[in-house]
């Protein structure tokens, strides 16, 4: 897989996270939520990278236990203070909205507009990130200083927003493989102007994707990009068909920070993707962590419910509520880390690049050691230490009974997965080695 190859390498991982913060740079500014037309630019921008195909599901589409709400569009909001001045404005950032608010344009009392202001005491120069999917309501967000510095008097009120029947949007890219077994990447689209959450899980994954699009896949890659919860309750209501072809999963998001990445198991915490993943980020020159699964966090959640029991992990850094920028303001350029971005890149390609080659082979020829030399396989010269690949060659024959796989070998031997899908690669050009399919 060459394109995947290409990004474990120093240079080319870090040249592609700048290409991942030139498209967060391009996606900040966009007011997104669950659905409207905020989602729909943010697709076209990433489909700039990837062959997206868009899909519209129509307001009040039973999903579940669930219903696709109806779509929200916004495009302006203000408050004015008593002696004209603005307050706040949409077009200052978008978190100066409550998502999903309804329409207004009111004069009121102090009184009357404070129970609407949203702000964080702890932290009085963030602007909090608020929401109102599924109650009809509508807030402003402010910076706690501002809110303790509000006078009484008059103040004119107005978000022009529109909620009502439309659609919401999600976009998928399929890249075909040698097999139509899947490998399902998932990330969420719908937060606003947030930079670790979540527009490095956006914009990786388009790069991400890029680098499969131009590589041979032995899987057939699935990139889902939807809006949060809803979003894949949505797609999975559409495709309960055929998840069955789901072999692998994750879903990424919050990538760019500080903190040491983050492997959460799916929720049976033994399907080849934890393996692959625990392999991986225990074989990386970074500090990583492995996390059993829970019911909370992000769209895996879905994925790992009791009906589906999918094979989906997540992979993160800071996961959602571990970092205190958490759904505010401060979730900007500043919190981001080109090295993070470029470690998670590899770790992503890691993952990929293990489970594309892991596989369970066959020793032909089980009764004792074969001669390797004689099929130039081994040195010709005896008498000296045997080499780390003599020692894969080794162990690859002596454990491919056709039920142990390569990281099954790996585990037992100590060697690395890379040394021993070599030795595998030129034992199976031989006579000696077969994959079992």
């Amino acid at each position: 897989m060459s394109g995947i190859a290409e990004l474990r390498t120093p240079e080319s991982s870090e040249q592609a996270a700048a290409g991942v913060l030139e498209i967060m740079q391009r996606l900040y500014p966009i007011c997104r939520s669950i659905t409207g037309d905020g989602v729909r630019r943010t697709l076209s921008v990433l489909g700039e990278r990837l062959p997206l195909t868009l899909h519209e599901v129509p307001s009040c589409t039973p999903a579940f236990d669930w219903e696709v709400p109806r779509e929200w569009n916004i495009r302006d909001a203000w408050i004015r203070r008593p002696d004209g001045r603005t307050l706040v404005s949409l077009a200052e950032h978008t978190l100066r909205v409550v998502s999903y608010s309804t329409p207004v344009r009111a004069r009121m009392s102090l009184q009357e507009l404070r129970p609407h202001l949203h702000s964080i005491p702890a932290h009085p120069d963030w602007i909090p990130y608020r929401t109102s999917y599924y109650r009809e309501d509508w807030g402003f967000c402010l910076r706690h200083h501002e809110l303790e510095a509000l006078e009484d008097g008059e103040y004119e009120v107005c978000i022009d927003s529109t909620l009502q029947n439309g659609s919401l949007t999600y976009a998928e890219c399929l890249l075909p493989g040698e097999s139509e077994e899947e490998f399902l990447l998932y990330t969420h689209v719908c937060h606003p102007s947030l930079c670790n959450d979540n527009l490095t899980g956006m914009a990786l994954m388009a790069v991400l994707g890029s680098a499969l699009a131009s590589s041979p896949r032995r899987f057939t890659y699935r990139l889902v990009f939807a809006p949060g919860t809803i979003g894949s309750i949505v797609w999975l209501s559409r495709n309960e068909a055929a998840v069955g072809r789901i072999r692998h999963g994750l879903v990424l998001g919050l990538l760019g920070d500080a903190g040491r990445l983050i492997y959460k198991r799916s929720r049976e915490g033994r399907y080849d993707i934890d393996r692959i993943a625990g392999h991986v980020l225990g074989h990386q020159p970074f500090c990583a962590e492995l996390r059993d699964f829970t019911p909370y966090g992000y769209d895996e959640r879905q994925f790992c419910s009791p009906g589906f029991n999918l094979p989906v992990g997540r992979l993160t850094r800071s996961p959602n509520g571990e970092y205190a920028e958490y759904h505010s303001s401060a979730d900007n350029f500043d919190l981001i880390r080109a090295q993070s971005l470029a470690e998670s890149l590899r770790a992503c390609a890691s993952i990929i690049t293990v489970a594309e080659a892991n596989r369970r082979y066959r020793n032909l020829k089980p009764q004792c050691e074969p001669r390797l030399g004689k099929r130039g396989l081994y040195r010709a010269v005896g008498g000296q230490d045997v080499s780390q690949s003599e020692h894969a060659l080794l162990w690859v024959l002596n454990q491919s009974d056709g039920t142990k796989d390569l990281l099954d070998i790996a585990q037992r031997s100590g060697l690395g997965f890379d040394v021993l899908a070599a030795a595998a690669a030129r034992l199976a050009a031989t006579d000696l080695l077969e994959a079992v399919h």
